[in-house]
């Protein structure tokens, strides 16, 4: 009987933190949100994954982009890296392996408005050429 009271105890306990600690991070996200850390695509990349550029520079392992520049040949190293460590059939956790994806995503996110607008500059400076085939 005392094995089951004190088992109740510990579940309830870990159910109330876990609740705690669900409801600080959705009140800090909220205020992420509201003081204009999330302005623009980056902000909605932020709302709609639930995680923060700074995680998911964590969860990878690399260097936060600056200016909206990052080394994705370094960030897809890593993703493939953590992604293949740790799946499933391989005895890894699927949990893992959905933060992983969420964090590239989100840097992608990140660094995708200066991709593309790198992409647009670097074909006005060169120039329309259309790609001309003759029949013959």
């Amino acid at each position: 009987m005392q094995t089951v009271i004190v088992g109740t105890r510990v579940l309830g306990r870990a159910f109330s933190e876990a609740y705690k600690q669900a409801a600080a991070s959705s009140q800090y996200q909220r205020a992420q949100a509201k003081a204009g850390n999330g302005v623009g695509a980056s902000g909605r990349a932020s709302l709609s994954s639930g995680m923060t550029l700074d995680e998911a520079c964590k969860i990878l392992n690399v260097k936060p982009p600056q200016g909206g520049k990052a080394d994705m040949d370094e960030v897809m190293e890593r993703f493939k890296r953590l992604f293949d460590n740790n799946d499933p059939k391989k005895g890894g956790s699927f949990y893992l392996q959905s933060k992983i994806l969420r964090a590239r995503e989100r840097i992608e996110a990140e660094v995708r408005p200066a991709m593309e607008k790198a992409a647009q500059e670097a074909e006005v400076k060169e120039g329309w050429n259309p790609k001309i085939y003759k029949d013959r």
